[in-house]
Parts: structure tokens; C-alpha cells; sequence
């Protein structure tokens, strides 16, 4: 293992954390193929009952992927290797929701972008009261992958749009609520959870013994408390329209939402909004990473994620210029022509 990945078996548990705290455990392509052998070597391994994954540092499971190295690949003709990452990761984190043991993903504090692939498709997912989830690719001028959409997708009435093109950020309360969590323990008992995974009598009830650590969050999800004025402005059928109803509505929440997405790139919204609108109707994850990896490939080659990363991680500027600027100046059909567009390539050899 490089020194960003950490993974041990003992009493049947296989262990792997990530292991870039400076980082925020943030994914490298080397830190994905190197988890890629861990669950590849322990899928039919005796040894390993249960999977614990995790990440080291106090703050957070992981940020997502390595976005100085996308950059890099995304300003520097670096197509092909970008999508070989992707690639890669997707079809990890397919293997993480089909794994044939259980996995008990520990969501620790900042959990985004491809934590929420590792995590999020996990049999057993654990937040606690540090947790902090999002999708926050819009943000950067991009578009929610790693599965994201799928999860969006499923997300109660209208908040998985709302999530996504907000980029919002949710609580462990919000992350159940949505379905991106299952079981809420304190971070304090974190050690005991794997005290006693280790511990258990019957191989086959890891879930059984995280929900004895389980208890309710202390403050309800403020994205269900939420749902009357997300479901009447997120259901409508374009962005444009959706901060229309945003600006009309009485709620301060509303004008504040409207506020954000006008501050974010109209492209990556277009495109995000059609891509979670669509997973709907996909039958499977898979299919839902295929129709991400078409995005991401389309999106590699946009002014607006190179600007958007610019902004957010090199330069640190925070003041993004979008091409084009406004939601009016984009292709009606855009969201329809990127994610009908073949020319990435299958994710996966039989299609899912």
C-alpha cells in the first residue's frame, strides 16, 4: 500500500482507511486503483466477514477526488487519463455497492463528491454528529457523478434537485433523511463500533451492531423541514423557471436559493439538472454511472470547469466568469445532448 491507503484484516475485519489527512483524504487516481486491489483481494478472501472503511485525520472521510489533479488533466491534454480515472473509479465504486460482505462506510466529518462514491453505495452507512456531506461539483462548474445522481434521484420529492444544484451541504439528520445515510452514532463511540464489529458471534449481523450504537440525531433535518417549498419550486421543468418560483415564494430560504444559483455556472446546471431528472428512470447504479461518465467526458473539454476549479482551488479567487453567463444563452436541449453524447465510451464491459 502507498502511504494514502491503509488496509489490514484482523478477527474478520477487513479495515481500509483512507489515509491523506493533510487532504481531507481527498482520492488520487493512485489512491482509487490501489483501493480497487483491496476490494478485489478481499471479495473472496476467508479471512474478511465484514469491511470497515474509513479515514484518518479529525476532519472528514474524504473531500472527494483530488481536484488539483483533475486540473491538471482537464488544462493539459491529459482527456485520456482523466477519463481513465473516472473509469476507474465508477467501476469501484459499483464493486463497494455490490460487494458480497458487508461494508460499513464511517462518514466521519467532510464526506463529498467521491466520498459520497465510496460511501454513499455502501450496505451500511454511518454519519455522525461532525458529519458533513454534499455533492458539491456545480460549484466548480461541473456536474454530481460517482453514482451522486443516483442517490439524488431517489431523494424525497424535489431536495435531491435542490441538493444538487445548490451544491448543498447536509448534516447527518439531512443525510438520512435523503438516503445517503442509514445509522447516526456519536463520533465518541466510533472505537466501540469497531470493537465490536470485531467482536461479533455471528459473522453475517454487522448491521444489527451498528444499530446498537444508533441514536437520533440531536436537531431534525432542516432539508425535511424544507420540503413544502423545494418540492413547489424544484419541480419545475428548467432552472430559469425553478429561480423564478424560487423568487416568487414567500420563504427567506427561497430567495436565498435563487441568490446561490445565480452565482453559479448555468452550464453545469443545465446539465446537472437533466442528468438527476433522468436517473429517475434508470434501472440500476450502473446505468447511472454510464450516463455520469458521459457528462464528465463532455465536461472535461468546458471552459466552465476549468474556470470553475480555478476559481474554487488554484487561484482561490472565488469570483468565477462563467461562458456563457446567463441560463438564457444555453442550447434549450443542452442537458439532452451531452448525456445522449457516445463518444466516452461504456464504463462498464457489458453495459451494466
Amino acid at each position: 500500500m502507498s502511504a494514502h491507503i491503509s488496509a489490514t484484516v484482523a478477527d474478520g475485519v477487513g479495515h481500509v482507511t483512507l489515509d491523506r489527512p493533510q487532504a481531507i483524504n481527498a482520492l488520487s487516481y493512485e489512491m482509487v486503483r490501489e483501493l480497487t486491489a483491496v476490494f478485489d483481494a478481499w471479495r473472496h478472501d476467508s479471512e474478511v466477514g465484514v469491511v470497515v472503511l474509513d479515514g484518518a485525520g479529525d476532519r472528514g472521510f474524504c473531500a472527494g477526488g483530488d481536484i488539483r489533479e483533475l486540473y491538471h488533466y482537464a488544462t493539459n491534454d491529459g482527456h485520456g487519463e482523466a477519463r481513465d480515472f473516472f473509469r476507474t473509479e465508477y467501476r469501484l465504486d459499483a464493486a463497494i455497492a455490490r460487494f458480497p460482505k458487508p461494508v460499513v462506510a464511517i462518514m466521519d466529518g467532510i464526506t463529498m463528491g467521491g466520498g459520497i462514491g465510496l460511501s454513499g453505495h455502501a450496505a451500511i452507512r454511518v454519519v455522525t454528529e461532525r458529519s458533513k456531506l454534499a455533492m458539491p461539483e456545480t460549484r466548480i462548474g461541473f456536474t454530481p457523478d460517482v453514482g451522486g445522481t443516483w442517490l439524488l434521484a431517489s431523494a424525497p420529492g424535489e431536495t435531491g434537485v435542490h441538493l444538487a444544484l445548490n451544491s448543498r451541504t447536509m448534516t447527518a439528520a439531512d443525510a438520512i433523511y435523503a438516503g445517503f445515510a442509514d445509522s447516526y452514532v456519536l463520533s465518541r463511540d466510533l472505537p466501540h463500533l469497531l470493537q465490536a464489529l470485531a467482536e461479533r458471534a455471528d459473522p453475517g449481523s454487522p448491521a444489527e451492531i451498528v444499530m446498537l450504537f444508533d441514536e437520533t440525531p440531536a436537531e431534525a433535518s432542516t432539508l425535511a423541514l424544507a420540503r413544502d417549498w423545494i418540492d413547489e419550486c424544484y419541480s419545475a421543468p428548467t432552472v430559469a423557471e425553478i429561480i423564478a418560483r424560487l423568487r416568487a415564494h414567500a420563504h427567506p430560504d427561497a430567495a436565498s436559493a435563487a441568490d446561490e444559483l445565480e452565482t453559479l455556472s448555468p452550464t453545469a446546471m443545465a446539465v446537472t439538472l437533466e442528468s438527476v431528472r433522468r436517473a429517475r428512470t434508470l434501472p440500476n447504479l450502473e446505468a447511472a454511472l454510464e450516463q455520469e461518465f458521459r457528462a464528465v467526458n463532455w465536461f472535461l473539454g468546458q471552459h466552465d470547469l476549468h474556470e470553475g476549479i480555478r476559481a474554487q482551488v488554484i487561484d482561490k479567487d472565488r469570483n468565477p466568469t462563467w461562458n456563457p453567463p446567463e441560463l438564457r444563452d444555453l442550447p434549450h436541449d443542452l442537458g439532452a445532448r451531452v448525456l445522449d453524447d457516445p463518444s466516452a465510451g461504456p464504463v462498464f464491459d457489458t453495459g451494466g
